[in-house]
């Protein structure tokens, strides 16, 4: 009976938790293709947020962002070391994606969407930090937990797990 009375209690304690840039999925195979949802909900202490920018974590290669409507749309590159990308040789590939120029209010929600491959060393986390940048100053979620540690200001984190095992057939 007291477990169900605390479970409220408990949610309405969770909630701040929400309050920063987060990724939709959380956990992927390390070396996989992701899709990345970056989930903004809301500005910067009330002023309407009208740019995101993310630092993709090393190892994440090949990034690709949508384009959303209302916002331009720019990345930067950076010299990596060479690797191979279905027979051509990549020399530099994309750190920064930054969605601009829009106007998302304080009050609502959006998602920013990319794609890419995943750092292959599972068991790590790879973090994406991001810069929120409103009307009236800007928030930097880039801030690595350490052990239990909570951030006030915590950049996003993909789990990276290993890939499943093949089953065993008979």
């Amino acid at each position: 009976m007291k477990a169900f009375l605390l479970a409220p209690l408990l949610a309405l304690l969770t909630l701040p938790a929400l309050a920063h840039v987060t990724l939709e999925t959380q956990q992927a195979v390390a070396g996989s293709g992701y899709k990345a949802v970056l989930r903004v909900p809301h500005g910067c202490d009330g002023s309407p947020t009208t740019s995101v920018r993310v630092l993709l974590p090393e190892g994440f290669r090949l990034a690709k962002p949508m384009p959303k409507a209302g916002w331009q749309l720019s990345t930067v590159k950076k010299a990596v070391v060479p690797f191979d990308n279905h027979g051509t040789t990549v020399r530099e590939d994309v750190s920064e994606i930054e969605w601009r120029g829009g106007n998302l209010p304080d009050d609502f929600y959006d998602e920013f969407v990319f794609r890419g491959t995943l750092p292959a060393q599972a068991g790590e986390t790879a973090w994406f930090k991001v810069v929120q940048k409103c009307v009236r100053g800007e928030t930097r979620w880039d801030e690595i937990p350490v052990a239990d540690s909570k951030p006030a200001k915590p950049a996003t984190g993909v789990k990276l797990t290993p890939p499943a095992s093949p089953a065993h057939s008979h």
